[in-house]
């Protein structure tokens, strides 16, 4: 998938997460922006116009384009600009290696995370399940990466959630792969509603061997879509 900047035209305004620099905060904005689907791989980023829009200097969103480009979520192209980078099939598998490295062992101390904590894993299981009520398969998938990111923050880490929120970046750029958005996302959304009952149960064991299992699914799929891609690509 390709787009121009012109696409930084329809970007929202997020509401910002503290940081310490301004560049982290802009950072973190177009991070948010590619968890929610709104960046796509390929999409070229103007300075010029982020810099207009957001009402930040020129030099703060290079910084910000050099922290974003650490974890891969952005490509300096020599003569070109900046651009959302294209995830492979190798990424898809070490963001998965890297997925339970943080998400699972988060299910499975559940049981002394916070109610409130618990609650926002429903919360995102509810947004989804809104979403497929207006047949909105896009916000969907950024449900189901709110739910991830709900997942990760069980840890109770600041830290955890910063690896969460890097990892979930990449994983929704890898999701663009898939052409039928509806057909990738829906058969996961009842999944997650069993790993929320789960946890709200206090049953951390059934909600990892669940969430497991859903990861394993998930690579899978995307890997074989990344091999059918790149494999057509070459003919």
């Amino acid at each position: 998938m390709t787009a121009t900047d012109d696409h930084i035209d329809r970007l929202p305004a997020p509401a910002m997460v503290h940081a310490t620099s301004q560049a982290e905060r802009v950072a973190d904005m177009l991070r948010a922006f590619v968890i929610d689907g709104e960046l796509a791989p390929g999409v070229r980023l103007s300075e010029e116009k982020l810099s207009r829009k957001y009402e930040v200097s020129r030099n703060t969103l290079r910084e910000a384009f050099r922290l974003l480009s650490r974890e891969r979520l952005l490509v300096h192209r020599m003569h070109r600009g900046v651009f959302v980078a294209h995830p492979d099939g190798e990424d898809v598998r070490d963001l998965f290696k890297a997925r339970r490295a943080l998400e699972l062992p988060a299910v499975r101390g559940a049981a002394r995370a916070p109610e409130p904590l618990v609650r926002a894993v429903g919360a995102a299981v509810e947004a989804g399940e809104a979403a497929r009520a207006e047949a909105d398969w896009w916000r969907m998938g950024s449900a189901n990466m709110h739910f991830h990111e709900a997942l990760g923050a069980l840890a109770q880490s600041a830290r955890i959630n910063e690896f969460m929120r890097q990892v979930l970046a990449e994983t929704r750029l890898v999701f663009h792969v898939m052409a039928a958005p509806r057909e990738f996302h829906d058969p996961y959304l009842p999944w997650n509603r069993r790993i929320h009952l789960a946890l709200a149960a206090g049953d951390t064991e059934t909600a990892a061997e669940e969430l497991s299992e859903y990861l394993a699914t998930s690579e899978e799929q995307l890997t074989t879509a990344f091999t059918e891609m790149e494999r057509t690509a070459k003919n």
